[in-house]
């Protein structure tokens, strides 16, 4: 079976959108009577963005030959294709929150997105959560739908904690991150902060920022914080939430979210909304550290790219 996979994420991000690529990518390659055609288009800068959503996604894909399946790791493709087509569906924050993202996304987002989704031949979510915002916010039915969750990275596993007097935080430097209750709450409950991730967009910066990082070295923050805050507004999985977890490190995460579905029991749900309900959170994250400890590394060993890669491909059999 020869597959056609989109891995322009790769070369647009180092967040969550390229680490399911190369997770899902890395664990597939080389899989017996499975051919991958690895596809992308252009370099990282916004030019690039432009021609890919305006010009390769709707028009060189859809031409693509010879492919017994076509699968869009984001929610970007053609309206038609050649093959059987899937596409993955990360979050639609973009029409959920569509005023904390640049003009060219919400254009995107407003003219191409439902008429793509509701061409796929199916649709692969990669939680329950971001599966209803499909069924809500797009109109497609459920039936088309696989729920199929991201794994971690092995870099993320095993290793001691070296517990220092800070809290983490880590995602792209944007509106929907709520970095600025996050700083209050770090504050409030007497902890310093670090702040992880690529400068994004919005005019959001945070204290503590220290840029992006590779994985080991992310690995190792994880490891030394006191516990991960991801007070997020909005997401459609949370990676950040298993990878802490992973590590050994208590996680606080906002609660009635897709985090708090990957938690699963595992982590401090809090108000995202208020900052002294965060920063309660991470006086009680500290305070259960052995605890959470426990349960999340538990709760991160369900998460396997194997596991996830399995289910792709049998969705890709259903196809071809």
């Amino acid at each position: 079976m020869r597959v056609g996979v989109d891995v322009s994420p790769l070369i647009q991000t180092r967040a969550g959108t390229a680490r399911h690529v190369r997770g899902l990518v890395g664990e597939l390659r080389g899989r017996h009577a499975l051919e991958l055609e690895l596809l992308s288009f252009g370099g990282p800068g916004r030019l690039s963005s432009v021609a890919r959503d305006a010009g390769w996604y709707p028009l060189a894909l859809r031409r693509t030959q010879g492919l017994d399946v076509l699968h869009c790791t984001t929610f970007r493709g053609p309206a038609r294709a050649r093959s059987p087509a899937v596409l993955t569906v990360h979050d639609l924050a973009i029409l959920r929150w569509p005023e904390a993202f640049p003009r060219w996304h919400r254009l995107y987002g407003g003219a191409g997105l439902r008429r793509v989704l509701h061409a796929a031949d199916a649709i692969v979510a990669v939680s329950e959560f971001t599966k209803g915002e499909v069924v809500d916010l797009v109109g497609v039915p459920p039936e088309r739908i696989r729920v199929i969750p991201n794994g971690v990275d092995p870099v993320f596993t095993g290793g001691g904690a070296s517990l220092e007097r800070y809290v983490l935080a880590v995602g792209t430097l944007e509106p929907r991150k709520n970095l600025a209750r996050t700083a209050e709450a770090a504050t409030l409950a007497g902890f310093d902060l670090r702040v992880v991730g690529a400068r994004g967009w919005g005019g959001v910066d945070a204290p503590g920022w220290t840029g992006d990082a590779p994985d080991s070295e992310l690995a190792d923050l994880y490891r030394g914080a006191t516990c991960l805050v991801y007070a997020s507004l909005y997401e459609g999985f949370g990676l950040p939430v298993l990878e802490a977890m992973a590590c050994g490190t208590p996680v606080v995460t906002s609660r009635g979210t897709a985090m708090e579905e990957v938690a699963g029991g595992a982590a401090v749900l809090v108000d995202p909304l208020a900052a002294e309900s965060i920063a309660a959170g991470i006086r009680e994250a500290s305070e259960r550290s052995a605890e959470l400890v426990e349960l999340g590394r538990e709760r991160a060993s369900e998460f396997t790219w194997e596991r996830a890669a399995d289910e792709v491909e049998s969705l890709w059999r259903e196809l071809a």
